[in-house]
């Protein structure tokens, strides 16, 4: 037998029942549907998709248990169509149910995902997958259409508190303020890797003969992580000022760099995504009008895939931020809208401009003399959409660059169609 010195710390922490798992109520707790029908004595079949650390393999062996199944694991990274064969094969001889657990399911192609179709048709297993990518784009519509996906949310500073207080119970251990948070942020809503770290770190402190866990201590056991990095403090802003700076001054290389120092030093990803999408609004502008969309996707991305993938996505659109062409018309312009928005008062709408919904409305005038202007003749009819005190203020001046060439060649060719509008 294992000396249990010798089993890692997480391995021997799993939960035994499904009522010590935490952070997951909406998947298995009582009040779930999932979580209902296994404790009603249901097994239906489902996909748990979420980032690791988040209980998948533990909940799948729970609930085989609780229901009374026989629990066969098969891991798709190792595993092919002879194994999955095998498996079906016990379970038709099997007098009891069997669940089939698949990890990183989405690694079967499209004829291994094929072979448990008719298994999970004709219940000879009741199949539960496990997936860290999207189902909707990893799974094969016919297998996709028979299972419940079920979401599996990063384990929130809550649970992750409960995990962490058992942890230090099992290592007769303590920790100061500090090395908690720092310990929650190397988690990342990862269960396990919260224990092995704290596991690690435990280790490192018993060997210095320190009497508790701090922060200073795991900061110097975990110096690749958090040296010269503080995600409140100055360090932080020195750095996204300076990632930011360098995208406007089109250097793609300093970009990388901050941006590198900033995810290695543990920033928070959508922070950075928030920056960046800043800077292609502010700094590229309509210059490139495909930088807005590209920032906010890789925002989506972060949110998507998590890190450390998303650090290339990020890596990606700090690249295309740094050599596309600037302006800042758009933030120069709306900066001299909302002064005079706030200056010149509430200056009343045209009345051509205002919506008439009521029959009282139009008796006041309200929306006389609006033209529709994609029906007139040349697309514009010239009519005055801006308070007489504003007449002929000009906001936006594009810039001489990228696409802004040909937005100003566009407002310049509305602009003379409008006057001849107005002639008429």
């Amino acid at each position: 037998m294992t000396d249990p010195a010798f089993i890692p710390l997480a391995e021997r922490l799993r939960p035994k029942t499904l009522e010590e798992v935490v952070g997951q109520d909406a998947v298995i707790g009582p009040a779930s549907p999932f979580g209902a029908a296994v404790r009603a004595g249901g097994l239906p079949s489902v996909v748990f998709w979420g980032p690791p650390g988040t209980g998948k393999t533990t909940i799948a062996r729970l609930v085989a248990e609780r229901a009374g199944a026989t629990f066969e694991p098969l891991s798709a990274v190792t595993s092919g169509v002879k194994e999955v064969r095998a498996v079906l094969e016990r379970a038709r001889a099997s007098s009891s149910r069997t669940l089939l657990f698949v990890d990183e399911v989405h690694r079967f192609n499209k004829a291994q995902q094929d072979a448990f179709l008719p298994a999970v048709e004709d219940g000879t297993i009741v199949f539960l997958g496990a997936t860290t990518e999207n189902p909707s784009f990893e799974l094969n519509a016919p297998l996709l259409s028979r299972l419940k996906v079920l979401v599996l949310s990063p384990l929130d500073a809550g649970a992750l508190a409960v995990i962490l207080a058992r942890g230090l119970r099992a290592l007769e251990a303590s920790c100061d303020d500090e090395a908690r948070a720092l310990l929650f942020r190397l988690a990342d809503g990862d269960a396990r890797a919260l224990l092995t770290t704290l596991d690690l770190a435990w280790s490192f402190a018993q060997a210095r003969g320190d009497a508790a866990l701090t922060g200073a201590r795991l900061r110097e056991g975990f110096q690749a992580r958090f040296l010269r990095y503080d995600a409140t403090g100055e360090e932080h802003h020195n750095l996204i000022s300076a990632l930011h700076k360098s995208l406007r001054a089109s250097d793609a290389d300093a970009a990388l760099y901050w941006l590198a120092r900033m995810l290695e030093g543990g920033e928070d990803p959508l922070y950075v995504a928030r920056r960046l999408v800043r800077a292609a609004s502010e700094d590229v502008g309509n210059a490139d009008p495909q930088a807005l969309p590209l920032a906010l996707a890789a925002k989506e991305a972060v949110a998507f895939v998590g890190m450390p993938e998303a650090g290339v996505a990020l890596a990606q659109a700090v690249v295309y931020l740094a050599t596309a062409p600037k302006s800042i018309s758009a933030y120069a312009a709306y900066g001299a809208a909302s002064r005079d928005a706030r200056e010149k008062g509430t200056l009343p709408v045209p009345l051509a401009l205002r919506n008439a919904p009521t029959r009282l409305m139009k008796e006041l005038g309200y929306g006389a003399g609006y033209v529709y202007d994609p029906a007139t003749e040349a697309g514009v009819s010239g009519q005055v959409c801006l308070p007489p005190e504003l007449q002929g203020r000009r906001y936006y001046e594009p810039g001489r660059f990228g696409f802004e060439k040909e937005i100003r060649r566009r407002m310049e060719y509305w602009e003379r169609l409008r006057g001849r509008g107005r002639d008429a």
